[in-house]
């Protein structure tokens, strides 16, 4: 990843507008990139057929408590309460209301609720790792969950994935949908971490790293997080692939 880095900074020295604020569909260390990409071009449908036959999320039936994913079961999930909060922005710094957020993510052990999930840790029975919210007229979201843990995944020998959060916004029709992930400060496996390398840019790779927000935090109850989220323009935020990790 070093040398694919150095290459990439060399160019954009080179050439400026050789800068990537997306990640490589064939990156080598992400051996899924290598495996999953498309080979062939892409097939342009008709969207309104489409939006004739896809599933139906609702923004009319979502309710608030949906935000807090630590009350979803009768006891308290295990792990480091957080809060994580943050506003959706379009390229011009505006922002995105009422917009259908979601999020899924591990449990303080590293371990999801499905079949694939074969990670010998825990499952918390208090903890599902699901919740969904609609942003206010400032775009802001805000959500209640556990710090998740990391966890290992087969990309190579001792692989492990950084902490991190899915983030789902579902625009206003289903083929709108975008998909990236929230991770967490100074985590030590940012670097050895292939999809999270695969956005070569640093710049564009810090704009998926949350902020530690003192204001956030709330006495002896929960630390707290900030993380905004650009959709166009320069600054936007990495969207990734329904099929990715």
């Amino acid at each position: 990843m070093r040398v694919i880095h150095e290459a990439y900074e060399q160019a954009k020295a080179a050439d400026p507008s050789a800068e990537e604020i997306m990640p490589r569909i064939d990156f080598e260390p992400y051996r899924s990139s290598i495996l999953r990409h498309p080979t062939k071009d892409l097939r342009h449908t008709d969207p309104e057929t489409i939006e004739l036959w896809s599933p139906a999320f609702g923004h009319r039936d979502v309710h608030k408590l949906e935000s807090d994913l630590t009350i979803q079961h009768n006891g308290e999930p295990l792990g480091e309460r957080i809060i994580v909060t943050g506003r959706i922005l379009d390229g011009d710094g505006r922002p995105v209301r009422n917009q259908l957020v979601e999020v899924w993510q591990a449990n303080a052990a590293g371990r999801y609720i499905h079949k694939r999930d074969q990670h010998p840790a825990p499952i918390d029975p208090n903890f599902t790792g699901v919740g969904r919210m609609l942003t206010d007229d400032n775009g802001n979201y805000r959500f209640q969950t556990i710090k998740p843990g990391p966890y290992p995944w087969k990309n190579h020998h001792n692989a492990w994935r950084p902490a991190h959060i899915h983030f789902s916004l579902f625009g206003t029709d289903f083929t709108q949908r975008m998909i990236t992930q929230m991770y967490f400060p100074g985590d030590p496996l940012f670097a050895l971490d292939p999809i999270y390398q695969s956005i070569t840019d640093q710049k564009a790779r810090d704009r998926l790293v949350a902020t530690y927000d003192h204001n956030v935090t709330e006495h002896e109850w929960a630390t707290g997080y900030n993380w905004d989220i650009v959709l166009s323009g320069s600054n936007r935020t990495w969207m990734e692939d329904e099929e990715d990790e």
